[in-house]
């Protein structure tokens, strides 16, 4: 099994993990390793229209869309 050593962790973020590695009954190495596992192996979120409806909608509240698509097509 390999050996992971990491320089210049912070040490709020250590004191965190070794709270975090208690309340799951877990050594330290155990906690990183589970944490990295997890983050490795979780699926990416998948989007569909529907759920980006909206976003945005602030940023081009009064604005002419048609005419910023139209200067960017042209910028080109």
């Amino acid at each position: 099994m390999a050996t992971l050593n990491v320089k210049n962790f912070p040490d709020g973020l250590y004191r965190k993990l070794k709270v975090r590695a208690k309340k799951n009954h877990r050594s330290l190495s155990g906690e990183v390793t589970m944490l990295l596992l997890e983050a490795m192996i979780r699926p990416a979120p998948k989007y569909t229209v529907d759920d980006l409806k909206g976003l945005g909608a602030g940023t081009w509240k009064g604005k002419n869309i048609q005419k910023w698509i139209d200067r960017e097509r042209n910028s080109w």
